[in-house]
């Protein structure tokens, strides 16, 4: 089998493995934790051990024990970017790549010879400014889903940043089910870290399906097992495996050279609050042969030093700025200058800790401002990385830890002990081996508690139309990031157009919450989507107040962006805008966008629905108990279509042309557009906010089912889940007792339907008593209902969620005619 491994390891990166590597894929268990040197490839081992036992490993309790989905967890987004160019190389080699989730082309090459599965398998990228590539409606498919933290982590908890809000169940089901989490550069994650150990407890503890483990896998060159103790998660009896080197490793040439590399140590004279000595400083060191590296802990502390370098440059040496602060196209320039190959020389790159872990690039000259003893280890690693002959120096910038703030974002604490075991290696070398154990704290804040993860699993804002902030339990709160784009806005602000053109992640910029916070105070103009009424909203601080996550709309007329600096909040240049290829409309929530396509009645959808339902729970091969639920679910999900205030929607003069109503589907210029006015007109059945899967819920408890078909039917937009309430300017009965919601009113009639599969729903008259609070004459309430469904023993948030997330993905495939 190791013999094999080594085949497939080399077709896909056209190098033999190491045998850490392939111990992991071949081991009869993965490890827990991967505690391994940087630069010796823990990326390609675990993506491609993951690969491995879920597609290739002969053992066929490996591949059935191997979840489908691989989960890459980075702390920042250049890493993101990196590994998934080198993951999809892997499996273009291995004739694996799909090119979209979904692609039903057939393996080739190697794969097609060697390969367990059926299908190729996509890679998505979740880092903000949602590229909708779908690899949700596809849960059924194998995938690897590489993202940023905050992304991730966000999701997971139900609150998915810079993503349509009526999708967050959805990820939240996909992220916390069949899957396998790594969570890479642990000592760059935070707050994040301890949400991670947290919710892999709540997930043993609540069950996912079918109890399929989620497996976590926390890597490092520099963790410490007790980093992951947190109040529910022990790692005395949750850390059983550890991949480490081992001496069959530290045999091997390549490796032996990496970690013995000499670097020489040494204090620096200038610190980076003087950035013109600094500079002068690292030119003098600077070798014209060569690349020099320079990393900073701030972005303004960063970009001060690269304009000094860029004033005192007599000698030309070509200059790279590197931050989080940029917008990908324009990041990626300079990462392609950054990790070309073979190196571009006479190159000095400014840099903060988006380079510290990940980066593949190696310097011969470094200068690192002084950092927590876990980043300067990192930062060491990009100084003589691949253990070149040449002489490799290393200096030290020092940071006052004497005034408030100067520490920041590390704490005093951190430092001093750092400056320390500094100060003992004055003159010595650095390389991997030649460091010292150093036993870090790491203290938890604002860790997640059960309590809190069963609260998120409602995702309805509160009466003010806020949402749980979950920034606490993803990053500092100094870190915490807004998203913004630019457009060529008139002075009155973005036409009725706009809500066209959602953002593209090419067009996002990554940046403090607090500067934005700030300009906004000053005067800058800034636009909020909102989801309600379908259109970019001015923000009013007062009434918006800014959160981690939100995506911003500017104004490119008012600056703050440059494309060689990236986020500048000083800058009054204008910013160019980036062009979209596609337009792609930003849902709201009356929104009935997956109702468009060929005329389709009630009868005909659902059938179709039931289909892709079939399809998914046979690939999957779920237990037989959930099949009849999902099944029944799917055949009541449009019942509320057949309601007039639906019907209405559709131009009357061309539902008089559809032979077969009542419709579910119907062509694009059929539906009514523009927003409803303040009050209705005669004659005029829409309502304001009609969601007919409110009315398919509560039909389906009307007829006699469960409780869990009549929440699945309900919940399959993300819409109308665990509370049924009024929106604030919605339509209202004349008769003041009438009950209402969500433009469903109480007694209103529906007309006999046929809902396929032998079922058929006879006419009936809604009853909205679900609504209230607490029992009534019809039993407990929608809001008592769907609580006892997510703290149901058998069935908890994790797997409830997951069976939303095969109903919105029956569904949709559905929509769009899949076969």
């Amino acid at each position: 089998m190791e013999n094999s491994f080594d085949i497939f390891f080399k077709k896909a990166t056209d190098n033999i493995p190491y045998p850490f590597q392939r111990r992991l894929a071949t081991s009869d268990k993965l490890p827990d934790l991967i505690d391994i040197p940087t630069g010796l490839g823990k990326t390609d081992a675990i993506i491609l051990g993951w690969l491995w036992r879920r597609r290739f490993d002969p053992r066929k309790e490996v591949r059935l024990e191997t979840p489908r989905r691989l989960v890459y967890c980075l702390p920042m987004r250049v890493l993101v970017e990196q590994t998934r160019d080198k993951t999809k190389k892997w499996l273009e080699n291995l004739g694996l790549l799909a090119y979209m989730p979904g692609d039903d082309i057939p393996v080739t090459g190697w794969a097609a010879d060697h390969d367990r599965g059926d299908n190729r398998i996509a890679v998505t990228v979740l880092m903000g400014g949602e590229d909708k590539d779908e690899w949700d409606i596809y849960p059924e498919r194998d995938a690897i889903i590489i993202g940023t933290q905050d992304m991730l982590l966000s999701r997971a908890l139900n609150r998915g940043y810079g993503m349509n809000r009526y999708r967050w169940p959805t990820h939240f089901g996909l992220l916390n089910n069949d899957c396998m989490w790594v969570m890479d550069e642990v000592q760059l994650m935070g707050r994040g870290l301890a949400t991670t150990t947290q919710i892999q407890a709540f997930r043993q503890r609540l069950g996912t399906i079918d109890d399929r483990p989620v497996k976590s896998i926390w890597m490092s060159a520099t963790i410490d097992k007790e980093w992951l103790g947190t109040v529910d998660f022990n790692p005395e009896t949750n850390l059983a495996e550890t991949l480490t080197l081992e001496q069959d490793d530290r045999d091997e040439d390549k490796i032996w050279f990496r970690i013995q590399a000499e670097k020489t140590l040494r204090k620096a004279e200038a610190d980076a609050n003087e950035p013109n000595k600094l500079a002068e400083a690292i030119l003098e060191k600077h070798n014209p042969e060569s690349r020099t590296l320079v990393v900073l802990n701030t972005v303004s502390r960063a970009v001060k030093l690269y304009e000094a370098l860029k004033k005192k440059n007599e000698k030309k040496a070509k200059l790279l700025l590197i931050h989080s602060r940029f917008r990908p196209p324009d990041r990626k320039n300079v990462i392609d200058k950054l990790i070309k190959k073979p190196p571009i020389k006479d190159t000095i790159v400014v840099s903060t800790q988006v380079v510290e872990a990940g980066v593949d690039i190696s310097s011969q000259v470094m200068f690192t401002e002084l950092a927590p003893w876990p980043s300067l280890v990192q930062r060491f690693g990009r100084c003589k990385r691949f253990g070149e002959p040449d002489d490799a120096e290393v200096y030290w910038i020092d940071v006052p830890t004497n005034t408030k703030g100067s520490a920041l974002p590390y704490t005093e604490e951190e430092l001093d002990k750092a400056r320390k075991v500094l100060l003992d290696l004055d003159q010595k070398s650095v390389g991997p081996d030649m460091l010292p154990k150093v036993p870090q704290k790491f203290d938890h804040k604002q860790v997640i508690r059960l309590k809190d993860v069963l609260e998120l699993f409602d995702t309805t804002p509160d009466l003010a139309g806020h949402d749980v902030d979950v920034s606490r339990f993803i990053r500092e709160i100094s870190d915490n990031d807004v998203q913004v784009f630019w457009r060529d806005l008139p002075d009155e602000g973005p036409s009725d157009d706009e809500p066209e053109a959602r953002p593209h992640r090419d067009e996002l910029c990554t940046v403090p919450i607090g500067e934005v916070h700030s300009l906004i105070e000053k005067g800058m103009d800034a636009w909020l989507w909102d989801a309600l009424d379908g259109k970019w909203s001015h923000i009013s601080l007062s009434q918006n107040p800014l959160y981690p996550g939100v995506i911003l709309m500017l104004r490119s007329k008012e600056g703050h962006y440059t494309n060689a600096e990236g986020w500048n909040a000083g800058s009054n240049k204008q910013v160019p805008i980036v062009s979209q290829k596609t337009k792609s409309p930003c849902e709201s929530y009356s929104g009935n966008e997956e109702s468009t396509g060929g005329w389709m009645s009630v009868v005909e959808h659902t059938d179709q629905v039931c289909k892709e339902m079939d399809k998914i729970l046979d690939y999957l091969g779920l237990d037989d108990s959930w099949r009849r639920g999902l099944i029944e679910s799917a055949r009541w999900h449009d019942a509320g279509k057949a309601h007039k205030s639906f019907q209405a929607k559709i131009k009357k003069d061309h539902l008089k042309t559809f032979q077969n109503p009542p419709a579910s589907k119907a062509p694009k210029e059929a539906w009514h557009r523009g927003r409803l006015p303040n009050r209705p007109k005669e004659g005029d059945y829409r309502r304001k906010y009609f969601r007919h899967e409110l009315a398919s819920g509560v039909l389906a408890l009307q007829s006699g089912k469960d409780d869990l078909t009549a929440y699945l039917a309900a919940a399959h937009h993300g819409k109308v889940r665990l509370s049924i309430r009024s929106m604030p300017d919605e339509y209202r009965p004349l008769d003041e007792g009438t009950r209402f919601a969500r433009g469903v009113w109480d007694g209103d009639e529906i007309p006999k339907t046929d809902l396929g599969g032998g079922i058929t729903l006879p006419a009936t008259s809604i009853d909205l008593s679900l609504m209230e609070l607490g029992n009534g004459p019809k039993g407990p309430s929608w809001l008592s209902r769907a609580l006892a469904l997510r703290d149901r023993q058998d069935l908890g948030p994790f797997r409830l969620s997951f069976l939303e997330a095969l109903m919105k993905a029956a569904d949709e495939r559905a929509s769009r005619g899949e076969e």
